[in-house]
């Protein structure tokens, strides 16, 4: 894929809708870029406090390529991830995330593999900058009024921060202001 094909293919992340919003009954989810953005800004906040030191260039690297494939699949939600054989939906990004970054320079085109290991810091970092960004928008969720959250907020109660201090104060803030859970019956 030639450049302007890229941008033009990674533009569409700005207009596919996060599908776990959708699936959960949010009226107006965020796009998948959007979520980009939240991760983006989470790191940029987040990275200069973490010792020692990461590499905010690869971590913001990182960020960009992360989703990157969901530009030509969209976004795919956990319950369909799920139903796939083992390996699939890897294998099918790895695929789309050669495609879309064979435009870009290597060190690009390495970051996704850096992504897709979690072997560095900054890539266990992003990854977890991923999953607080989406108790940040949770809570904005739940403080407008939504519910039917449940499977969102259980997942980010089962997260282990402890590599990364910071973060782990900003997940332990979320978490306090979640909703009770209902108790079972």
């Amino acid at each position: 894929m030639k450049l302007l094909e890229t941008l033009l293919a990674l533009g569409q992340l700005d207009h596919l809708p996060r599908a776990g919003w959708i699936q959960a009954g949010v009226p107006e989810p965020e796009s998948i870029a959007g979520h980009v953005l939240g991760v983006c800004h989470l790191a940029l906040a987040t990275a200069g406090q973490v010792e020692p030191r990461l590499d905010l260039r690869r971590v913001l690297t990182l960020v960009l390529v992360h989703d990157a494939p969901e530009a030509l699949s969209g976004d795919l939600p956990q319950q369909a991830s799920r139903a796939l054989p083992e390996g699939a939906k890897q294998t099918m990004e790895e695929v789309l995330a050669g495609r879309l970054l064979h435009a870009f320079p290597a060190d690009v085109q390495t970051a996704w593999t850096e992504w897709c290991a979690q072997e560095t810091r900054e890539a266990r970092f992003v990854k977890l900058c991923d999953r607080v960004q989406l108790g940040v928008r949770c809570l904005q969720l739940t403080r407008s009024g939504q519910v039917n959250l449940d499977d969102f907020w259980d997942g980010l109660r089962k997260e282990d921060p402890s590599e990364f201090p910071p973060l782990v104060v900003l997940l332990q803030e979320i978490l306090a202001q979640a909703p009770e859970k209902p108790p079972t019956v």
